[in-house]
């Protein structure tokens, strides 16, 4: 488990710890099965190949799965996730694998919340940005502010 951070401990330019994956086509089922997405280009590579793709690509929504995934790391058991937003501007194949990473790009007080607004994105193994994104979080504030 990670240690908990505080608002007072990030700032503009704070870069959040990556996360790293590695997708496999067995997680690509297992995800199809528990969000009914069975679509064929995430399972089956003679599908995904005579529809112009590369192979077998990942969802989009694991995809945010993963950047939630770095978000909730970052705000610990005490902070919480407020708003999570992507795009998909690129697509990552299982076995090749994908970094989760994000930076701070502003904080600020809200009524009775620390907020914290971050750029996040997903690159891939050659370090190519496939799916932008911006969060907002809610941090634990040591003294009140």
């Amino acid at each position: 488990m990670s240690k908990q951070i505080y608002f007072e401990d990030v700032e503009p330019g704070f870069e959040l710890a990556p996360v790293e994956k590695l997708p496999t086509t067995q997680q690509l089922v297992m995800y199809a099965g528990a969000s009914g997405d069975y679509y064929q280009i995430h399972y089956d590579k003679d599908f995904a190949l005579a529809n112009n793709l590369p192979g077998v690509i990942l969802h989009g929504a694991i995809k945010n799965g993963f950047l939630g995934q770095l978000m909730t790391d970052f705000a610990g058991t005490e902070g919480w996730l407020k708003k999570l937003s992507v795009q998909y501007r690129g697509m990552d194949q299982p076995g090749s694998k994908v970094v989760a990473r994000g930076k701070v790009v502003r904080k600020y007080v809200a009524g009775e919340e620390h907020l914290v607004d971050c750029e996040i994105w997903l690159e891939n193994a050659e370090g190519k940005v496939t799916t932008p994104g911006t969060a907002t979080v809610r941090l634990p504030a040591r003294a009140p502010h």
